[in-house]
Formats: structure tokens, C-alpha cells, sequence
């Protein structure tokens, strides 16, 4: 039986095989350390599982408004003016089953047939697959290694063609954890303004962030680009929540409501009791969780990163946000004696066990992506046995 054209094209995530891969390793009696997750390693909090809780004990468990409940919405209106001096109204958000599903159904709404979405690489694993979904073509824009992994205005402006219809924008950045400046991202949205072009702002990691530089939502730097910008976030990265599957859309009034017809007729609205988790996440935060979650990363982070400096062939930019280290491992594989960085991946997994996401899925063919959202004790444990996979097969 024949499948859909559509269908037939697809990747398979990397991110979520390489997690599959270790799980069924340590299933079978392995001790696999496994540096795939894209998720933090805490339980969701108490107060946002109470408030779940609650709603359930509400009776809050039915149908709700396909775009989300307004009280979620209200929530969600009061962390934009707080945190990124963005002010929308409720017909300009629509809550979604997770920020991958508001990306989803965004391209489905804004694309016709070979429309095109430039896309940055290195990327996340989702969006070349999404845009060829909703017929559109991904145009891959190699970000330079030396220019911390940042397209420039030229490169964006080289890129744009007549059938140009959005560019994505993730900062911080998924999988190298590296950010825009203010002015950097003031440059690329004058080149988006002079062709009008939408920009798809990624924002799901401007929680975690561990130097002194502060998030800017492009949306935030002029009215110009606030009215050509789409703003995705969520709830799973900030709160630990990733299971949860509560992300949102922000921008164009138009295109929301697009997204909100098109919600109503494939998932009828993100889950209830999901919702409530959220609000409470929102409203009823005894301090800012995320602070602690920084914190922690940022101990990780410094510990990790001494240590995969360290290990001959493997060369890394510092990331300042999310929780994902992006070295170059090519030197490593070479000397190693195999032909790409995903063999020597595969053959890390099979001898020392321990599992990275090959860095070809994210269109970045000479990296690799380790998660850090584990605890020191195993990221020193798997630091090591990388080093000792390097060193035995020199």
C-alpha cells in the first residue's frame, strides 16, 4: 500500500532515535549514559502539578475553546508585557499541544505549494520537516562555525527569492545554544522588513540563558517588526514540562486566527488539565522556577564543557543558553579512523555506551549535540569515557 507523497520525503527526528536507541540499550541491562534528551531532567514542579490537580477536581476535564482557555491566555498576555515589553490581546494567541505543534500548524497556514522558509543551519531537527509538510521548501542557510553559528543580513538578503515567504529565527539557539544580539537581530529584521518576509521567532529557550546577555524577542525592537513576526514559545523547557505539551503562537491576528480554524479540525484543543497545569505555571509561581533550573545548568555547563575541551579532536563553542553543548568532532573522528562523525557516533554508543545525537540531523554534518540536563556526577562520567573512546582508537 502506497503512502502520501508527503509523507515519504520525512526524516525521522534524530534527537528522539538517538533517545529511543538508549532507552532500548538500558532496557536490556546496559549502563547507557544518554546525552539525546531535549528536555530538563527535574519533575515538573508541585504547585503546577496542584494545579492540575485542582482543575481535574473542578471538573475542568472537557472540551475546551480550540485555541486555549482564556484564563491561560490572559497568563500568557501578562508574561509578554513582563518579560518581553510585548503587549497582544487574546486574538492574537493561540494556545497549542506543544510549541512544535504551533510551529506545525503555522506553516500549514502561511505556505502554499514551493513557497519557500529559509532556515539557518545549524537548525532543529523539526523545521526542514515541517515546511515540506505544508508543501513549502526549506532553503538551508549555513551559519558559519567562526561566526558563532549566526547567519549575517548579507547571507539573509543572498537567500531571498521571489518565492521567499518566512525565515526562522531560534535564539537561543537548539542545537548550539548560541544567541543574537539586539543589534544583530535588528540587522536581519531590516532585511525581512525590505522584502516582507515573516519572521518565525523561536523563543522556547530564552529562560536559559547563563551569561550576561539578556533575550530579545526581534518582536520587541520596532512596531515594524513586531507586526511581521510570529513569536513561539512554551511552557516545557521553563517549567520542566516538556510532557505536558502546552506551547503557544503569538503575532499577526490574521494568521492566528488561521491557526485556531486549522487546530479546531486536527487535535479540537490542547488537553484541559495541560492548560490548568500551564495557568498555574504562569499565575501561581512562588518565584521564578526557571532562576533555579539556571542555575543548576549553568554548574553543568561549566563543569562539561572543561572537560570536552579536554578531549583531543573535539573543538566547542561555549553556548550561553538552553542546554545543549555543539563541538566539532570531525578532528576526532579522523583520528579515530572513520570516514564521518556519525559513524564514529554509532561506534561510541556500541563500545563505551554513550549516546549523542549525531550533529547531520541538525544540518551540521561535522558536530555532535550533548544535552547537559543531567546531573554532574554522569556528565563527568560520560566526558570520561568519551575521552577514553578518543584515546583507544588513536
Amino acid at each position: 500500500m502506497e503512502l502520501a507523497q508527503r509523507v515519504q520525503t520525512l526524516t525521522p527526528s534524530s534527537t528522539l532515535a538517538i533517545t529511543a536507541k538508549a532507552k532500548d540499550l538500558k532496557k536490556q541491562g546496559f549502563d547507557v549514559i544518554g546525552l539525546g534528551a531535549g528536555e530538563p531532567d527535574f519533575n515538573t514542579p508541585e504547585y503546577i502539578m496542584d494545579g492540575a490537580k485542582q482543575a481535574m477536581n473542578n471538573g475542568l476535564t472537557k472540551y475546551t475553546p480550540a485555541g486555549g482557555i482564556a484564563e491561560l491566555k490572559l497568563a500568557i498576555i501578562d508574561k509578554f508585557k513582563q518579560d518581553n515589553g510585548l503587549s497582544y490581546n487574546e486574538k492574537q494567541i493561540i494556545v497549542t499541544n506543544g510549541a512544535k505543534h504551533a510551529l506545525y500548524t503555522l506553516f500549514q497556514v502561511i505556505l502554499n505549494k514551493e513557497d519557500e522558509v529559509i532556515i539557518p543551519s545549524p537548525y532543529w531537527v523539526s523545521y526542514p520537516e515541517q515546511v515540506k509538510l505544508a508543501e513549502g521548501n526549506p532553503i538551508i542557510l549555513p551559519a558559519a562555525e567562526t561566526n558563532d553559528f549566526k547567519i549575517t543580513p548579507t547571507q539573509l538578503e543572498e537567500a531571498i527569492t521571489p518565492k521567499t515567504k518566512a525565515v526562522i529565527i531560534n535564539s537561543p539557539s537548539n542545537p548550539t545554544g548560541l544567541m543574537y544580539s539586539k543589534e544583530e537581530l535588528a540587522a536581519l529584521g531590516e532585511v525581512c522588513l525590505k522584502h516582507n518576509i515573516i519572521i518565525v521567532s523561536d523563543e522556547i529557550y530564552e529562560k536559559l540563558i547563563y551569561t550576561s546577555k539578556e533575550h530579545v524577542s526581534i518582536a520587541s525592537i520596532s512596531d515594524e517588526l513586531y507586526n511581521q513576526t510570529i513569536i513561539i514559545n512554551g511552557v516545557s523547557k521553563s517549567h520542566a514540562m516538556t510532557g505536558w505539551r502546552i506551547g503557544y503562537a503569538a503575532g499577526n491576528e490574521t494568521i492566528i486566527k488561521a491557526m485556531t480554524n486549522l487546530a479546531s479540525h486536527s487535535t479540537s484543543n490542547p488537553t484541559s488539565i495541560a492548560q490548568y497545569g500551564a495557568l498555574a505555571a504562569y499565575t501561581k509561581d512562588p518565584g521564578d522556577i526557571s532562576l533555579e533550573y539556571k542555575k543548576i545548568f549553568a554548574e553543568r555547563l561549566d563543569a562539561f564543557y572543561k572537560l570536552i575541551q579536554d578531549i583531543p579532536g573535539m573543538e566547542c563553542i561555549k553556548p550561553e543558553g538552553a542546554f545543549y553543548l555543539f563541538p566539532n568532532a570531525k578532528k576526532a573522528a579522523e583520528m579515530n579512523g572513520f570516514a564521518t562523525v556519525d559513524e564514529w557516533v554509532a561506534a561510541l554508543l556500541e563500545e563505551e555506551k554513550v549516546a549523542l545525537v549525531p550533529g547531520s540531523g541538525f544540518g551540521s554534518p561535522d558536530n555532535v549535540r550533548l544535552s547537559y540536563a543531567l546531573s554532574i556526577e554522569e556528565l563527568t562520567e560520560a566526558a570520561n569515557r568519551i575521552h577514553r573512546f578518543v584515546l583507544n582508537h588513536k
